[in-house]
């Protein structure tokens, strides 16, 4: 009797087929759930990012601005000494398109001046996120 050692060529082939159909299959599940999660992310990253300029006027008693552009989202604080408004922070949101028909300034009261509705979609739907004057965020699935 004989002992056999190790595979046969069809063996590993027929192996490595399987194999190939199945990350096929994950790619493809894959390529369909990230523009959703994409979607998501970047309602929420927005969503956080009012949130996070409302408490940093708060914190800091200054003006706190959030402008909306191409490819996401700045914090802006205004610099009394230049009379300009100063980038505090970016944030990009990859996979989504945003627009805003303002660009919101948070007081330290943390009330806002230059109310906004901002929506954030790309091709799996869209959130509609309004803000009131009493700084309350509110976000909301449209599409």
């Amino acid at each position: 009797m004989s002992r056999r050692r190790g595979f046969t060529l069809i063996e590993i082939l027929v192996a490595l087929s399987v194999a190939g159909c199945l990350a096929l299959g994950a790619s493809y599940a894959i390529g369909r759930v990230g523009p959703r999660l994409d979607l998501r992310s970047g309602a929420w990253r927005v969503t956080s990012g009012l949130n996070q300029a409302r408490f940093r006027a708060i914190l800091s008693g200054e003006p706190i601005r959030v402008r909306f552009a191409a490819p996401g989202f700045f914090l802006e604080r205004y610099d009394v000494d230049e009379g300009a408004w100063r980038t505090a922070l970016g944030v990009p949101l990859p996979g989504v398109i945003v627009r805003a028909n303002n660009s919101p300034v948070f007081h330290p009261q943390g009330t806002v001046s230059g109310l906004a509705t901002i929506t954030v979609s790309n091709k799996e739907g869209s959130y509609r996120i309004t803000i009131a004057i009493t700084g309350r965020i509110r976000s909301v699935r449209t599409g």
